[in-house]
Order: C-alpha cells, then sequence, then structure tokens
C-alpha cells in the first residue's frame, strides 16, 4: 500500500512533491493540494516525503518527523574530498571482531544507496564473526588446494592468485584470500531486477565509503570472487539464493594500521564530448 497522506495543516501548497515525482504520479488538484492520481506507477522512492519543507508529506507509512534532517549535517566539499580521496584498501586488521550493532548500523545506512528503478532488492549477505570467517577461509582453501592438485584451477591471473592462496596458507599460514580481515560482505540481487550488477555495486561502494568514514578498514575481494567461481557450492552454503546474482565481495574490519595523507594521482583521464 502506498499510503499517500498530506497533513492539509502543515501542506502550504507549493507543489515541490508534484514536480519532484519522478514517476509522475502526484499531480495538484483544483484546491492546488497535492494527490496521488496512480498508486501504481508510484516507485516507492519517498521523494515526496523528503522534498516536503513542512514534513506535511507522508507515504508507505513513513513519518517524516522520524526522517533525519539534512540541514547542517551534510559533509563540506573539504571534508567529502578527504575521504575519497584518503581511502585506502587496509591488508593489515584487528583480531578482535566489530560489535555486531555496528555492523548493521553501516549495512542499513549502505541500504540507502541508489538502485535502478528504485528496486531496492540488493541482498547483503555478511560474515559478522571471525570464527565463521576462518571456518569459510580452511574450507576455500582445501577446495581450491584439490582443484590446484587436480590441475583444474583456471589458467591466466585467476588460477595463478588461487594458486598463491593455497602456497602462502599452505607454507606460511597467511590468509591472502581475506587479509587477516574478520568479516565479509557480498552483495547480490536477484536476476529479475532493471539493474543487477550496478546495483550490487553501488551499494558495496556506498558501504566502502560509509565504513571508511565510520573507521572501519575495507577491501574489495577480487580474489574471493575468484575463488567463489571457482567453487560454486559455496554460495549455497552461505545461503545467497541460487537465482541471485552477485554483484562483488569486500572484506572488512577494525584496522591495525593508520595511513597519514592521501596519494597522488591524476589529472583524471578526460574524454570531452564536444559535438
Amino acid at each position: 500500500m502506498v499510503q499517500f497522506q498530506v497533513d492539509e495543516q502543515r501542506c502550504i501548497q507549493c507543489g515541490e512533491c508534484a514536480l519532484d515525482c519522478p514517476a509522475g504520479v502526484i499531480a495538484m488538484d483544483d484546491d492546488n493540494r497535492p494527490q496521488m492520481r496512480d498508486s501504481n506507477g508510484c516507485i516507492q522512492c519517498q521523494h515526496c516525503l523528503a522534498i516536503c519543507p513542512t514534513a506535511a508529506v507522508s507515504i508507505l507509512g513513513k513519518d517524516p518527523e522520524a526522517s533525519l534532517p539534512l540541514a547542517g549535517k551534510m559533509p563540506s566539499g573539504e571534508q567529502l574530498t578527504a575521504l575519497v580521496k584518503g581511502r585506502r584498501t587496509v591488508r593489515r586488521y584487528q583480531e578482535a571482531d566489530l560489535a555486531p550493532e555496528q555492523i548493521d548500523e553501516l549495512l542499513n545506512i549502505a541500504s540507502h544507496a541508489p538502485t535502478g528503478v528504485n528496486a531496492n532488492a540488493v541482498l547483503f549477505t555478511v560474515v559478522k564473526k571471525r570464527a565463521v570467517l576462518n571456518k569459510l577461509r580452511d574450507d576455500l582453501v582445501a577446495k581450491l588446494g584439490k582443484l590446484k592438485e587436480d590441475g583444474r584451477l583456471p589458467e591466466g591471473p585467476a588460477g595463478e592468485y588461487m594458486s598463491a592462496v593455497v602456497n602462502a596458507w599452505q607454507e606460511k599460514g597467511q590468509d591472502v584470500l581475506f587479509r587477516g580481515a574478520p568479516h565479509l560482505l557480498i552483495t547480490s540481487t536477484p536476476a529479475g531486477v532493471p539493474c543487477p550488477e550496478q546495483d550490487c555495486l553501488i551499494a558495496l561502494t556506498t558501504f566502502d565509503l560509509v565504513a571508511q568514514a565510520h573507521g572501519v578498514g575495507t577491501v574489495w575481494d577480487g580474489i574471493f570472487m575468484w575463488a567463489l567461481a571457482a567453487c560454486p557450492e559455496i554460495r549455497g552454503q552461505m545461503g545467497i539464493p541460487a537465482e541471485h546474482r552477485i554483484g562483488y565481495a569486500m572484506a572488512f574490519g577494525a584496522p591495525a594500521v593508520e595511513y597519514h595523507r592521501c596519494v597522488q594521482r591524476g589529472p583524471a583521464q578526460v574524454n570531452e564530448v564536444q559535438r
């Protein structure tokens, strides 16, 4: 149920909710009051709730007063620049697990990431305990070791990296698969959503930046993605629905390293369209 409601005592008839509706299903009536004219066409984006200056609009049963107010809370351009430039891939982690409540908070924030046609269908599969991730690592390395023995690792960089994972663990006890992180996050979506891969990557990128802003280190885990492709039965063990398309994976945790300045890159490679 869309449950579009307008508090007439608060509504100032500015028409912003109608003007900003991406689906064009809100219109001003003859008395200049906003009305939902096609609830079936609503994509449930809540733009109407967000844009109303007087908190007069409610939709989906949401109380606009319960939303986080934005005035004075947005980061400055300088702060956001520092976050993007200062974000680093972390490959050294503390032993302790993050508090489950902290992980839940980061995931709930990341769930606000944009999705195609507001599908909002990204599934966050997360490992919250180091002991569980250690078991997953042991199982995966054993499977990769057997593939290596049988000569069934894929050719090219993927096979080379997976062979290195096995060697590092067997010979040195070095965790190349998860870089010693205590937690793992995988994003996936039902295959039928409009933008499955894009939604997954946007959500994980959002989690990445939010995590770093909260002092949590992250590493995009391409080696795990290769291992998952070589050992697809693992996804079932992790409870990822068979019909889902996996976007990517990220290991994370409390970092055991501190960076003091950003690196120097650029200028950007730009292709300007002039006609």
